[in-house]
């Protein structure tokens, strides 16, 4: 992977990671960093979902994978900010 490639997997997952926390409702007691890290695996599992679906590569905006992605995101910040808040 070229740095192009890890640059823009930040930047998408730091996109994906704080569009998944603001579909989370509340305040969530998790760090920028914990977000970013959260976003790019959200971003890599949801590209691989809608991969195995069929809709990673369509005619346009790829919004099903978006919405994947994002549901990922919040699923995973909302079991983070759970397994931090128990401490």
């Amino acid at each position: 992977m070229e740095i192009s490639g890890i640059i823009s997997a930040i930047v998408i997952g730091l996109i994906i990671g704080v569009l998944g926390r603001l579909v989370v409702p509340g305040r969530q007691h998790i760090g920028v960093l914990w977000t970013i890290v959260v976003g790019i695996v959200a971003a890599l599992i949801g590209s691989a979902i809608a991969a195995g679906f069929g809709v990673a590569d369509t005619k346009g905006p790829d919004w099903i994978e978006w919405l994947i992605q994002i549901a990922l995101a919040a699923v995973g910040i909302s079991a983070l900010d759970r397994a931090r808040s128990r401490r």
